[in-house]
């Protein structure tokens, strides 16, 4: 079968290759025919080595498509089903599903499929990003990984669920919690940050200002629901207009992954307000605070994996969020390409050129 095939950690392309095969299927295992995949930056982390990821590895992991088979004792999809790939999935079984109820944080599928190749090219093992690699006509899964949507929604909206959409609109909603009336702020407006805005927007935020280097996707942000726009150096002076005696924001919500920008979101945020730090970054690099300000200010800042989200529930959620016209999927959607183009889409998302390309497999 076809897929995209990154051959070595640092390198800037990928192969399209035509014979690679994908692994065997288990009883509680899944074959998806994936439709539609989304073009992450997280995936371009992975090429860079910024995300631990073992290589030769095909890219990929917002993705939605088709089950086309399952194993003998799957009882959770069935043949036919419309699934979107769900990259970091909840065991349903361990304390944090169980008793802690942050099902968003279980590790025992992830880490399980993660250092697992996922496909052949002839003798040669390969792996697929975060577990999954959607970049290729068909993969295998276990069960949790694949969750089951409405056969309507087309698999280019499907597959933003998978990823991107979740990760930010969850960011709002799960885990700061915006409240309706509150003013925030958005660090990096890709893919994540136009959906942490969009989050906001509909949690009730009175105030949402997005900040960026790029003049076009400062204008894109005000179309999804932004009240304000500005360059990075234009935030002072922007924040003491619009919070007034607050000195700074309730929330701050942080889409890049720098350390600069990291420490950008924590000032934003007046004393006893929230910065959450979505972007996903270097392991290697780090933010630095005082000790005196950590107590004195009384802020809250809170990491975001996946949204917070509960996959199970959350999917389907944010799809009814959708279809009821609160969340504007389709404007997310740059470009559509065949899988020939990837290495395009990747200079072009690099570049800043695109919110999400959708590869059409």
């Amino acid at each position: 079968m076809r897929a995209a095939l990154l051959h070595n950690i640092g390198d800037e392309t990928v192969e399209i290759v035509d014979d690679i095969e994908i692994g065997t299927l288990g009883p509680t295992d899944v074959r998806v025919e994936i439709k539609s995949t989304g073009v992450c930056h997280s995936d371009l982390h992975g090429m860079k080595g910024d995300l631990p990821q073992g290589a030769p590895f095909v890219p990929g992991h917002e993705g939605a498509g088709v089950v086309a088979e399952v194993g003998e004792a799957v009882t959770q999809v069935a043949v036919g089903d419309h699934v979107v790939v769900a990259w970091s999935p909840p065991c349903g079984k361990c304390t944090q599903c169980v008793d802690l109820k942050s099902p968003h944080l279980c590790i025992m599928i992830q880490f399980a499929i993660a250092g697992v190749p996922k496909f052949t090219r002839g003798d040669e093992q390969i792996f697929g990003f975060a577990g999954t690699g959607t970049w290729a006509e068909q993969l295998v899964l276990p069960q949790e990984a694949c969750i089951k949507i409405d056969d309507d929604v087309p698999f280019e909206i499907a597959s933003l669920i998978g990823c991107g959409v979740t990760t930010g609109v969850g960011a709002a909603i799960n885990t700061a919690k915006v409240t309706p009336g509150s003013t925030c702020v958005v660090f990096g407006c890709g893919g994540v940050g136009i959906s942490v805005i969009q989050g906001c927007r509909v949690a009730g935020a009175a105030t949402i200002v997005a900040v960026d280097l790029n003049d076009d996707k400062l204008k894109t942000a005000l179309s999804f629901g932004a009240t304000h726009s500005c360059k990075p150096d234009e935030l002072d002076g922007l924040k003491g207009e619009l919070t007034g005696g607050a000195m700074g924001f309730d929330y701050a919500f942080e889409a890049i992954g720098l350390p600069q920008t990291v420490r950008a979101a924590y000032n934003a945020v007046r004393r006893g307000g929230t910065a959450t730090i979505v972007g996903a970054g270097n392991m290697m690099t780090t933010v630095e605070f005082n000790m005196f300000e950590l107590f004195f200010d009384e802020k809250t800042i809170k990491g975001s994996y996946y949204g917070s989200a509960d996959v199970r529930s959350d999917f389907n959620r944010l799809l009814r969020l959708w279809k009821a016209g609160k969340l504007d999927l389709e404007g997310m959607i740059t470009a559509r390409i065949g899988l020939e183009g990837a290495n395009d889409a990747i200079q072009h998302m690099i570049k800043g050129e695109t919110i999400r390309t959708v590869i059409e497999l």
